[in-house]
């Protein structure tokens, strides 16, 4: 397992956020039959945006070469323990903490034959020029596959609660917002094709609004 030094130490802010991600056992059963669909058939070189704790390397098939990208250093360890787990060997892992801008991806041009990306969106800085770097690295054919809360409908009571909470939301969250429409800058990001749902997460409340699915780099 390759680990490069965090750019800085973990806040305490970042430590509550870690221990949280790590313990969200109910959101991981109530989407465990997205994650299986999307990720069950990657293969070859993967980078993971924001891994958090690791729980999606659970279904990952064993042939993937994963690099994962987590600005977050007190994720490190529930990282380092969700990888001892899968019993691989840890040449197949490398942990990066990426670009401190949030922009920059560790990989070459084309390198990658998929990126995937669970909660992501909603927290970086800059959701496009983020596509940009996925595209920049996919090779072609290559894919990006996601889930991600999304945007309640314009207009409704959901959308309106939304904006109102979404500056202490963010400061709470590690930049996460509640109401960006994540599908619609997915689906002009450039990429070749583009498959998605929408659809209610069982959980509720203000991030209940949903999307999953998968875009293809052009050939």
């Amino acid at each position: 397992m390759r680990i490069s030094p965090p750019a800085r130490k973990a806040t305490l802010r970042q430590r509550i956020f870690a221990y949280m991600n790590a313990n969200r056992s109910t959101f991981e059963l109530t989407e465990a039959q997205h994650k299986r669909s999307l990720f069950g058939g990657l293969h070859g070189n993967v980078l993971e945006l924001g891994p958090g704790s690791g729980v999606n390397l659970a279904y990952y098939p064993a042939d993937v070469q994963w690099i994962g990208v987590e600005p977050n250093p007190a994720m490190l360890p529930y990282l380092q323990r969700a990888i001892a787990q899968t019993g691989r060997s840890p040449e197949h892992f490398r942990i990066d903490s990426g670009d401190p801008n949030g922009i920059k991806l560790p990989a070459g041009d084309a390198s990658m034959d998929a990126v995937v990306g669970t909660l992501v969106l909603c927290s970086v800085p800059d959701p496009s020029a983020t596509l940009r770097e996925i595209l920049r690295i996919l090779k072609p054919g290559g894919q990006y596959v996601f889930l991600e809360h999304v945007a309640a409908p314009r207009g409704t009571r959901m959308r309106k609660m939304q904006n109102f909470i979404q500056p202490v939301w963010s400061f709470l969250a590690e930049g996460c917002h509640p109401n960006r429409e994540t599908w619609e800058t997915i689906s002009q990001a450039g990429f070749a094709k583009v498959n998605l749902e929408h659809y209610q997460h069982t959980g509720g409340g203000p991030a209940s609004p949903f999307i999953a699915g998968s875009v293809i780099k052009g050939i």
